[in-house]
């Protein structure tokens, strides 16, 4: 055997999966010390009792995940409809550029992070470590009421106490579904992420009606105090299966897979444009001549996309695939950003690249982190996820503000026309493009026949 990167499936668990198809892959470098890594790597007798792909314990994690994840990627979907809220209601003398830093710091310590939060759910467990994320999290939007005319204050409450929270809701959305389910890891999957289209959809539309009626500050006083009454009570439902943290392992070793690491730069590329478009359809669709309350819907319709995208992705990846499932969403998102969006000069395209768009973000969240485990063992997959999201941080925190740059320096924020969107919406493209070449190199790296499951 070479030191190439060699992909078979999980037979000495296929015992305990009562016959399904696992559809794992196990990535094994340095075959010279293959006995050794198995041996190292061999997760804990009782880590694992069995497969039961589901049961009524199985599914009530999932919705837990979904509740935590609706907070999560609602937020930061609806912090496009903050960020022009606060520009336009408070006296904060700052320009687009820096206060899309603050919405990008929180996504970026969502990824920074993430290791960290593996680390963490290790030791005290996923119960505990959620609650933990639950108090950061809520007391974010709460402080930040408080600190509306403080830049500072705004990236230490909405940037890095939001995100220090995010960051462990996330990790345990990905890692505890791996615990439950073997052949519908795609759908529950889809499932959780699903719960952030959904936050995605209600999450700007409340905020730009709360805003309307009780103002900025208790804007964001109710959403945090409503993030403290549902996800308490959420994060101490958790249950885990086997010992406290036993899933939660790292193996660096997988970058040493070129289909890995090639899978870890098409997210990290692909990142750069994720957010362009929540972020900033609000203020581009002021400068066409639209309201904001009609901003607000497109970034809920993109919402209700992302919903969908992730459901249907969910099913796709255990259909066709996860790899061939990334691929297909990385063409989604580029051909709607260059061939659509340029040219949304109007309500009724901009509505089409807002659900084009959308779906493929939600199908993104799903069929990335999936493809992700698929490349590791059970005992290594939310570690293997973490690791490859840590490449995410460059994209999540600079993505969307350079995209404000090339905005504030083609005076476009001040614009009647899309004109000169363009640079930044043809940046965001071609980023696109860029992950999509990555993706393709990890699928045909794994496999050369177009039509194979993978």
């Amino acid at each position: 055997m070479s030191t190439a990167t060699t992909v078979t499936q999980l037979d000495d668990l296929n015992e305990h999966s009562h016959g399904s198809d696992r559809g794992t892959y196990i990535l094994r470098a340095q075959a010279t010390r293959e006995d050794e890594e198995t041996e190292q790597h061999e997760p804990p007798a009782d880590a694992f009792e069995s497969f039961p792909d589901g049961g009524f314990e199985a599914w009530k994690v999932v919705c837990i995940c979904m509740v935590l994840i609706f907070w999560m990627n609602g937020y930061a979907t609806t912090w496009g409809v903050l960020q022009t809220a606060i520009l336009q209601t408070s006296d904060l003398k700052v320009d687009i550029r820096t206060l899309t830093f603050v919405g990008s710091l929180a996504l970026a310590c969502v990824v920074s992070c993430g290791m960290l939060s593996v680390r963490l759910i290790k030791v005290i467990g996923a119960r505990y470590a959620c609650l933990i994320a639950v108090l950061l999290f809520s007391s974010g939007p709460i402080l930040t009421s408080f600190t509306l005319d403080n830049i500072g204050g705004l990236f230490c409450t909405s940037g890095v106490l939001v995100g220090l929270g995010s960051s462990i809701l996330y990790t345990a959305g990905n890692s505890l579904p791996v615990q439950w389910f073997s052949s519908k890891l795609g759908t529950a999957n889809g499932l959780v992420k699903a719960g952030g289209g959904i936050g995605a959809t209600v999450l700007p539309i409340a905020a730009q009606g709360l805003v309307d009626a009780i103002g900025l500050p208790w804007t964001f006083r109710t959403f945090g105090f409503l993030m403290l009454a549902t996800g308490v009570p959420s994060a101490l439902l958790i249950k885990e299966r086997g010992p406290t943290g036993s899933v939660a392992r790292m193996d660096w070793s997988l970058l040493k897979s070129i289909p890995f690491l090639c899978l870890c730069l098409a997210g990290a590329v692909s990142t750069f444009a994720i957010f362009v478009p929540p972020f900033f359809i609000p203020l581009f669709a002021n400068s066409i001549g639209l309201s904001s309350s009609t901003g607000a819907a497109l970034v809920a319709g993109f919402g209700i996309s992302t919903t969908i995208g992730r459901m249907l992705s969910g099913v796709v990846c255990d259909k066709i695939g996860a790899l061939n499932t990334v691929a297909i969403t990385m063409l989604t998102i580029a051909v709607s950003m260059l061939a659509i969006w340029p040219v949304s000069s109007s309500l009724a395209p901009l509505i089409v690249f807002a659900a084009i768009n959308g779906a493929g973000n939600g199908s993104f969240y799903v069929a990335m982190p999936t493809a992700m485990a698929a490349l590791a063992r059970p005992d290594l997959a939310s570690g293997a996820m973490s690791l490859a999201t840590s490449f995410w941080t460059p994209g999540y925190l600079l993505g969307a503000p350079i995209a404000g740059i090339l905005i504030s320096a083609t005076g476009a924020a001040s614009s009647s026309s899309i004109e000169p969107y363009r640079l930044a919406i043809f940046y965001a493209g071609g980023v696109s493009v860029a992950g999509l070449a990555f993706v393709s190199i990890t699928r045909f790296k794994m496999d050369m026949k177009v039509l194979k499951k993978l």
